[in-house]
């Protein structure tokens, strides 16, 4: 019984320290991901010192006659704030509404999305998937796009800028690419439920107990055996060792005998009265 209690208690904490040592090495693991790029497959990713290359003649400039709006659905954001946080593992839609505020048409080819070093927003993290459009928007009308990415685990408790591009072109042929959003964010892993090393410490915790009540349980009643008085022996009762009948005695005999209860030996005159009886 005390070996199963044992197994109970040690059982537990091996499992809790196994999973605290993969723990550390995945943390250990995630360290190294400093360049991490095309986590998820997507295309066209630039990584470090590559993006540093770009000239400043070949950067695409936005339209004046363009505006841009961004609105996240999920999460939800406080614009307020300078910085806020996705949920690694979930995805993050947003919407940005395009409003063309000149005489000519302009057409949005694509949208993308990408992490970039929050010390330095010209080095790429990871760049995730770009969208095709091709929707043409008139004059003094608006369009809606939509948007969804998932940040990856692996980024889980790291911040990262995020830069969000629409890219568009009007009718004369010429390009134009704006940031539609270009701030800090914070990438927050979320748990739910029970976790793994929560549960084996639980597991833990109620072995213990079960261990401690019953060895309580043990000592009381040791203890109280120890204490309670030995119970004296209960006399032995014995019968009447001179039950007689004697109704088949005359009763001069009979009151003869209640007189002298003890007679060891039986006179002859007993003799001869339960002769004279036996006669009768």
């Amino acid at each position: 019984m005390k070996l199963l209690y044992l197994t109970f208690l040690v059982l537990p904490a091996a499992l809790l320290c196994f999973q605290s040592a993969n723990s550390i090495l995945a943390h250990a693991e995630e360290d190294e991901l400093d360049d991490v790029v095309d986590i998820e497959g997507e295309d066209s990713q630039v990584v470090g010192d590559d993006a540093l290359g770009d000239d400043d003649d070949s950067v695409v400039k936005s339209s004046q006659d363009v505006d841009t709006t961004i609105l996240f659905t999920k999460p939800i954001t406080n614009y307020g704030d300078n910085a806020f946080d996705l949920q690694a593992g979930y995805p993050v839609e947003f919407l940005v509404g395009f409003i063309n505020k000149g005489n000519e048409d302009y057409i949005v080819e694509t949208m993308e999305a990408s992490f970039r070093y929050p010390m330095d927003y010209t080095y790429y993290i990871q760049n995730f998937t770009r969208l095709p459009y091709n929707r043409e928007v008139k004059p003094k009308q608006e369009a809606t796009f939509a948007y969804i990415f998932t940040p990856n685990e692996a980024f889980a408790g790291r911040p990262f800028g995020l830069n969000i591009q629409l890219n568009y072109r009007d009718a004369s042929g010429n390009y134009y690419q704006e940031a539609v959003y270009n701030q800090t964010i914070n990438v927050v892993e979320v748990s739910e439920g029970l976790d793994g090393e929560t549960f084996f410490l639980y597991v833990f915790l109620g072995a213990a107990c079960v261990l401690i009540l019953v060895l309580g349980q043990q000592a009381l009643s040791s203890l109280a055996r120890r204490r309670s008085p030995r119970a004296a022996p209960k006399p032995l009762e014995t019968g009447t060792a001179n039950d007689v009948d004697y109704d088949w005695l005359p009763k001069e005999v009979v009151n003869q005998l209640k007189k002298s209860p003890k007679t060891p030996k039986q006179s002859p005159r007993m003799r001869k009265a339960k002769r004279s009886a036996g006669d009768d």
